[in-house]
């Protein structure tokens, strides 16, 4: 029988094994991501050193020791001083090779599909915040930094591998007019949730695209004064949420303590982070908007505050308890901004709108890594920079509309048109009224 795709998915399963299965892999990739991204906090760790000026003064060489038992870029190639930026630079690169993917990669896979794109990502390239844990206990038994990168990537090969057992996204075939190779993704499904074969047939997909029609794009949000306005404020929000959620995570070794415990804690701090920012943002006296809002605030105070406080003021008002607390806050926020995000773009720019927004987060890692090297100036000085950085995006936050049991615009047309306020409420009062 004929069946659309959401009759297909109820017939093969919504989330059987088969979705288990896959989300599964997905979930482990994320623990492999992390450490990627954590990666420079330990191989590029600078641990204490003493410089032997007498020897130099006697006319011999400078020489540098080290008082660690662990390696590091910094101890193979003595990045300290004024070489200490090559350490900032590797760390930028990193983000600079994900902001490339972003753009890249994001519209290769509306026209290529969903999964070589993401094989070949791999190539390059609450789970995230495990796998800093994870990337910690590494760090910890393995010292020396070639085998550290050695083992962190080797889980990139094996990810890689198990790629190949991914199945197409059978919503962007249909979506491209491709319900016989969808078919089969179906088939795949219900075998894979203990389902017999399935005997239908997908109706062929209305809202494909033409071959001489293109989706809507990046101008249409610049073309839009609502839109314009509303992917500005949000692409700085995405900016700070990155800048300050990496910049605390590289800046971890800075705070003192044991470096593998902080690595880890800055990793830890974020699995409350989730179910507390979606147990405010589905309340009514709080929503999307001042929960980001008052997270990003809290974090930024939390940052500033640390300038008062001595490493050796105690467990509850060290330095290190506050930026976690910061570290918690802006992840949280970090998790709000891509519903939000997709609640305030119509549905034809939802892509679009979460792509751009995605880039300038990407601009924020690149500039995280310089922050702590400013600590030269003072040691408060990244902790201030990341503390009004928070601040400012909170309050820009309050320039954008609530959208809790709002519904959300389908066309750019009903932005506009002056009546969408009015059906809005009316139909916000019915969702109240219903549940």
């Amino acid at each position: 029988m004929a069946a659309g795709l959401e009759e297909a998915f109820g017939a093969a399963g919504e989330f059987g094994g088969a979705q288990r299965r896959l989300t599964a892999l997905l979930v482990l990739l994320q623990v492999y991501v992390a450490c990627q991204s954590v990666l420079i906090v330990l191989v590029g760790a600078v641990p204490q050193y003493r410089v032997e000026r007498a020897a130099a003064a006697a006319g011999g060489a400078q020489r540098v020791r080290f008082l660690s038992n662990f390696t590091s870029i910094v101890t193979e190639w003595y990045l300290i001083e004024q070489e200490a930026y090559k350490v900032s630079l590797a760390s930028s690169l990193f983000f600079v090779g994900l902001l490339i993917g972003n753009i890249t990669f994001g519209p290769l896979s509306d026209k290529l599909g969903r999964k070589p794109v993401y094989i070949s990502g791999s190539l390059t390239n609450m789970t995230f915040a495990v796998g800093i844990a994870v990337f910690a206990l590494l760090g910890y038994y393995v010292r020396e930094w070639r085998y550290l990168a050695l083992v962190s990537n080797t889980l990139g090969v094996i990810f890689f591998l198990l790629s190949f057992m991914l199945p197409e996204s059978p919503r962007w075939l249909y979506s491209q007019g491709k319900t016989a190779e969808a078919e089969d993704v179906m088939q795949y499904i219900a075998l894979g949730n203990g389902k017999e074969r399935l005997n239908l047939k997908l109706k062929p997909s209305a809202g494909a695209l033409r071959k001489d029609e293109s989706p809507p794009g990046i101008l249409h949000l610049i073309k839009h004064p609502v839109l314009r306005w509303r992917t500005v404020v949000l692409m700085y929000i995405w900016y700070v949420c990155s800048f300050v959620y990496y910049g605390l995570t590289l800046n971890a070794g800075e705070l003192g303590g044991n470096l593998y415990l902080n690595v880890a804690l800055y990793g830890l701090v974020e699995v409350p982070a989730f179910p507390l920012c979606m147990f405010f943002i589905e309340k009514s006296w709080s929503g999307r908007r001042k929960t980001m809002m008052w997270f990003l605030v809290f974090a930024g105070f939390a940052c500033i505050f640390t300038m008062f406080l001595q490493k050796n003021s105690g467990l509850f008002l060290s330095p290190t308890l506050l930026a976690l607390c910061g570290k918690m806050m802006v992840s949280a926020a970090f998790n709000i901004a891509y519903i939000y995000t997709s609640e305030l773009y119509p549905t034809v720019l939802r892509n679009a709108g979460l792509g751009v927004c995605s880039m300038s987060c990407r601009f924020g890692g690149i500039l995280a890594p310089f922050v702590p090297t400013m600590k030269s100036l003072s040691p408060s000085v990244p902790f201030v920079v990341f503390g009004i950085s928070g601040l400012s995006a909170g309050f820009l936050t309050l320039l954008l509309p609530e959208t809790l049991n709002k519904p959300i615009a389908e066309s750019v047309e009903e932005l506009q048109n002056p009546k969408y306020g009015v059906l809005k409420n009316e139909k916000a009062n019915q969702l109240e009224e219903s549940t």
